[in-house]
């Protein structure tokens, strides 16, 4: 599940990128693109941490592991979108009253700043994960199968 992770996060930093270039190219077509792989990377992103929070050996509390899990995402969600907002905001204000320089003086700069600062969240992820696809790859296959208990085969 980390090497899905990492490929997650290398999916959302290409898509950042296109829709940071999608404004100064004015195509919508590169937006679109941007905004689908946004949501494809972190669909993997989200399928890789839930796998792995199931792959952990906590001694009978995997249900406590997978609420732990949803309490995590939707808590990182929550502050996600209420920090990108306020960033966004702040500076898109600052930007059109001329705060940022004449370069910087039009009220797509806030969600230029977002953007990139995902972008470097994204980097860091990958950072933070790397040594995670490594251990796997170290590490012997498991032997359990994957699925659920209550399930035959």
């Amino acid at each position: 599940p980390h090497r899905l992770a990492a490929a997650g996060a290398l999916v959302g930093a290409l898509a950042f990128s296109l829709v940071i270039f999608a404004e100064p190219l004015g195509s919508a077509n590169v937006f679109r693109a941007g905004t689908f792989l946004i949501g494809f990377g972190g669909g993997l992103f989200s399928v890789a941490t839930l796998t792995a929070a199931m792959g952990l050996d906590s001694q009978g509390f995997t249900g406590l592991a997978l609420g732990a899990w949803g309490a995590v995402q939707a808590t990182a969600a929550g502050l996600a979108v209420f920090a990108g907002g306020a960033l966004r905001d702040v500076f898109s204000a600052l930007a059109v009253h001329g705060q940022l320089g004449e370069v910087l003086n039009f009220a797509g700069v806030g969600y230029s700043l977002v953007y990139h600062l995902e972008l470097i969240l994204l980097f860091a992820t990958l950072v933070a994960v790397g040594p995670l696809v490594r251990l796997s790859r170290i590490k012997a296959p498991s032997s359990q199968k994957f699925g659920l208990a209550e399930f035959p085969g």
